[in-house]
């Protein structure tokens, strides 16, 4: 049992014409992902990849029924396209970066009070390895298999998996939480949802510097039932510069390396100083 997507999940693909949704909207459909309609205003009665567009998410939704949106849309328009498709019922992975905070922020507002999902924004996405993929992840590292795992960082979601994946260490499921101030889908919600996963046997947490998810998410972790091993980027930050991501800023002594690394051990949770780390890490790890 997957979580949030699985084989049968019905998505749609906002901004499904632009050259980012088409090019991965082709990769998620050839890795087998349920891409029922797209949705670009103006472009209604165009085909990409033989996937019908609509004008509007209530269009998409009359010609079939779906229950996820992923988004391809520009930062401007993207807190209309979240919205429509919010108020449409649909849960939401939004890969667009650059999203106004203000944005963001009412975003996440709507998903609250209407109980939906939204990963992102400014993420890789999520993937179930051998079921279904929405966003930007590069099919050929995954594999399924049962080890959980939540990123802030896109890149390291790729370096790790593939560690993981060459070491025999198949994944349950795979998100890319997204590395802005303000996102959806945070480290606790996704644990929660590993937790009630029977394909889940491990989780692994990949943070990094800036705001005080992790001190949170360790604090959570003291009473977790299932293996977990963390790993914090952003070691060697100086304080004060922002390292690639929005959120990766440290404030005094707040969201830096040291203090995370420290609050996950504190909790008991093993973290490594390299990915490579984590094959070992789990090796020793009682799980089966």
């Amino acid at each position: 049992m997957a979580i949030i997507i699985d084989e049968n999940t019905k998505c749609i693909v906002q901004g499904l014409t632009g050259k980012q949704g088409s090019f991965h909207t082709k990769q998620m459909k050839e890795y087998g992902t349920k891409i029922v309609s797209g949705v670009t205003p103006g472009k209604k009665g165009e085909k990409v990849e033989g996937i019908p567009v609509f004008n509007t998410i209530k269009e998409a939704l009359e010609h079939e029924k779906a229950e996820i949106s992923v988004m391809f849309v520009p930062p401007k328009f993207a807190k209309d396209a979240a919205f429509e498709a919010l108020e449409n019922d649909l849960h939401l992975v939004i890969i667009t970066e650059h999203i106004p905070v203000h944005d963001a922020m009412e975003i996440m507002a709507l998903a609250k009070k209407k109980n939906k999902i939204v990963i992102g924004p400014n993420c890789p996405g999520i993937i179930s390895p051998g079921k279904s993929k929405l966003g930007i992840m590069p099919n050929h590292i995954f594999k399924e298999g049962k080890i959980g795992v939540i990123s802030r960082s896109g890149t390291l979601t790729y370096e790790i998996v593939n560690e993981l994946t060459n070491s025999g260490f198949g994944q349950s499921t795979v998100i890319g939480i997204g590395g802005d101030p303000i996102i959806g889908l945070d480290f606790i919600e996704g644990l929660k949802k590993f937790e009630k996963d029977d394909d889940t046997k491990a989780v692994i947490l990949i943070g990094e510097i800036g705001g005080n998810m992790e001190e949170k998410t360790a604090e959570f972790l003291k009473d977790y039932p299932k293996p977990v091993i963390a790993y914090i980027a952003g070691r060697t930050a100086p304080k004060g510069k922002t390292m690639g991501h929005a959120g990766a800023i440290i404030q005094g002594n707040a969201g830096t390396a040291e203090q995370k690394i420290k609050a996950f051990e504190k909790s008991g949770i093993k973290v490594a100083e390299l990915p490579s780390e984590i094959i070992k890490m789990l090796k020793d790890a009682k799980f089966s």
